[in-house]
Parts: structure tokens; C-alpha cells; sequence
């Protein structure tokens, strides 16, 4: 693979796409052996990995978890914690989607989790949130209720 490593033997496969009238190019380098019977089983596990990573990095750019590319490290790799602790966030977020009753919930009153991401900083701006069950009924069921107290501090 490279002057380093020469005894390192890899595969690549390049698969070319034709949509629409348009190409499209797809390459992998793997240490999958490729046969003609697993080469299109390698080819679909590729294009969905990329789908995937292409869809999660999206969310994060332009749904409010403000990721961008950064090009520097900080002195002591702050950039990187930071990007950490946002990948964190949004796995959190991710389970909860899929998991909890409440989060659903309040998802479904949003078009977008943007809008849902501004309700909440709004409610932790306004009001005193002493667990998450009230942050969520508040939104599901509106906060006029006397379930948050307000923030006077």
C-alpha cells in the first residue's frame, strides 16, 4: 500500500455508477478478498457506510449542533474535545429519538429539530428545569401549567 509497509497487500474496487445520463465513481481500498460472488455485497455495505456517515455529518453541520470543519487542534486539543462532546450530544439525542416516550413526543410537535433545539434553550432561559420529565411535559403539553417554575436567578 505504501513504502512503509510493502509487504501490507489491500483490494480496491472501483465501481462506476450511470444515473440519469450522469457518472458517478465509487471507490474502496479493503483487505476483503473480492470474488465475483461477494464483490456487489462489498460494493452495497460501502455506498450505505457512506450514506450513513453522509446523512450523520448533514445533521450535525445543519441541525443546529453547529459542527464544522476546524483546522487546528487548540494547544490542548480543545477542538477535538469539543467535537467529542457534540458527537456525544447527538448520540444522546439519537438514543432518545428511538427510545424514550417523551422525546418522541415532543418531536412531534416540531417540523424540525432545529425548532424543537430553540423551544428547549428557550425553556432553560425562562425557566428553573428540575428534571428532564418536566422539560418534556412543558413542551408536549405547554409550559403554561405551572409545571416549570421561573427562572429568577
Amino acid at each position: 500500500m505504501n513504502k512503509s509497509y510493502p509487504d501490507l497487500r489491500v483490494n480496491f474496487l472501483d465501481y462506476w455508477e450511470i444515473r440519469d445520463g450522469k457518472e458517478f465513481n465509487f471507490s474502496w481500498i479493503t483487505e476483503i478478498p473480492l470474488t465475483k460472488s461477494n464483490v456487489e455485497f462489498v460494493m452495497r455495505g460501502g455506498r450505505s457506510r457512506w450514506h450513513i456517515e453522509n446523512q450523520t455529518f448533514n445533521t450535525l453541520k445543519n441541525q443546529d449542533y453547529e459542527f464544522e470543519h476546524n483546522f487546528g487542534h487548540g494547544k490542548q486539543y480543545l477542538a477535538t474535545v469539543l467535537a467529542m462532546l457534540m458527537m456525544l450530544a447527538f448520540l444522546i439525542d439519537q438514543v432518545q429519538e428511538y427510545g424514550c416516550a417523551f422525546f418522541q413526543a415532543a418531536r412531534q410537535r416540531f417540523h424540525s429539530r432545529t425548532s424543537l433545539w430553540m423551544k428547549i434553550k428557550g425553556l432553560f432561559t425562562e425557566f428553573f428545569i428540575e428534571n428532564w420529565e418536566a422539560l418534556w411535559r412543558a413542551i408536549i403539553d405547554g409550559h403554561g401549567g405551572g409545571v416549570l417554575q421561573p427562572n429568577t436567578s
